[in-house]
């Protein structure tokens, strides 16, 4: 006799079966896709290198370095150290921090699955903390980049790497999410001659070992590589929920340069011989202020010379900040990122009269 099931049942059966599989699909979020998405391109970076180390600390990062007091370091010993970085070409090109690889006398590159690579460094440059790597093989997962002149404060962003060297237990990367906090945050120059500018406020958690890994997007985009964060207190090295990451558009122009050079050529000239303005001399100059630096020399043919800078001038501000030395040029010319054919405005004093002067940096012969 044949047994037949009440509509009712049948209905009902349906409908939990429906329920479970949209709670399948709702888990399913932007999040977890994006993670999906980066995490093969992420590579745990180890290295061994020379490096302060710090008293009682038990985990290498130079990541947490910059803000501790110089004091609290022991000695300069070999030891080995963990960070993170990110494929950004299927033939093996790798992007990570400077201070990761600093010093370093060997650098083993461990991928997803647990395949390990001894790295080449292609190119490095101190001043934006940024290194390029290679690896040798090809049709390697990568990451694609994002548009870092692009961000909105409060948009979902992954942080993903290596934190604590956690990726040695299971051969993948941590992924940690939150937000952007705020963009173009300026620290200027930092401790080792660092200039962080512009840089990604995040406060998705990061950790020692995600130096040089990738903060990336809803949509699985790097949008920036993490560098460094503020911690409670010296003696902490834990995440607060405030980190911040390279815009991945200063990255690339930087990593292109790295690619096709294995530098990034500063060099430049002005033309220009300056010395610092002092209160004797602003006396018997009678200037009205006694803060500057004043033009002894201007070499003919220079771009100096070409900008109508005179011997005598007082430059009292460059791109809009005060100056008291020489060095402070230099300084407003290294945090802008200048390069030889860019161009500074200055303020100077002369006859009595502030006038507004362009001066295009020359290349050195």
């Amino acid at each position: 006799m044949t047994k037949i099931v009440p509509a009712i049942l049948v209905l009902m059966f349906m409908s939990e079966l429906c329920a479970v599989d949209g709670i399948n699909v709702s888990r399913q979020t932007a999040i977890v896709k994006a993670i999906e998405k980066v995490s093969p391109a992420v590579a745990s970076i180890n290295v061994t290198q020379l490096r302060n180390v710090r008293s009682g600390r038990g985990f290498n990062d130079p990541f947490f370095d910059y803000f501790f007091p110089e004091e609290m370091y022991r000695s300069r010993q070999r030891v080995k150290g963990s960070g993170s970085g990110v494929l950004i070409s299927p033939d093996g090109y790798i992007v990570t921090n400077f201070h990761v690889i600093e010093n370093a006398t060997e650098i083993i590159i461990q991928l997803t699955g647990g395949k390990e690579y001894e790295a080449e460094i292609i190119g490095t440059d101190r001043v934006t903390d940024l290194t390029l790597l290679k690896i040798e093989g090809e049709s390697f997962p990568y990451a694609e980049l994002g548009d870092s002149d692009d961000l909105i404060i409060g948009e979902w962003v992954i942080a993903l790497g290596n934190p604590f060297g956690l990726f040695d237990l299971n051969q993948r990367p941590t992924a940690t999410a939150g937000i952007i906090s705020t963009v173009d945050m300026d620290f200027g120059q930092v401790e080792g001659g660092r200039v962080y500018q512009d840089m990604i406020q995040t406060d998705a958690a990061i950790n020692p070992g995600n130096s040089g890994g990738p903060l990336i997007n809803a949509n699985g985009e790097v949008i920036g590589i993490n560098s460094f964060i503020y911690t409670g207190s010296a003696l902490s090295e834990g995440s607060v929920g405030i980190g911040f990451a390279i815009p991945i558009n200063r990255a690339q122009r930087i990593v292109n340069e790295l690619k096709n050079t294995g530098r990034v050529d500063r060099s430049f000239a002005t033309g220009l011989t300056v010395q610092a303005l002092t209160k004797k001399l602003s006396m018997y100059l009678e200037l009205p202020f006694d803060t500057g630096v004043m033009i002894v020399e201007v070499e003919s043919g220079s771009t100096a010379d070409i900008s109508g800078l005179d011997a005598g001038d007082i430059i009292v501000r460059v791109n809009n900040n005060r100056v008291a030395k020489s060095s402070d040029i230099r300084k407003v010319i290294e945090e802008s990122y200048l390069r030889s054919g860019d161009k500074l405005t200055l303020k100077v004093y002369r006859n009595g009269r502030y006038k507004t002067k362009t001066l295009r940096l020359g290349k050195m012969e």
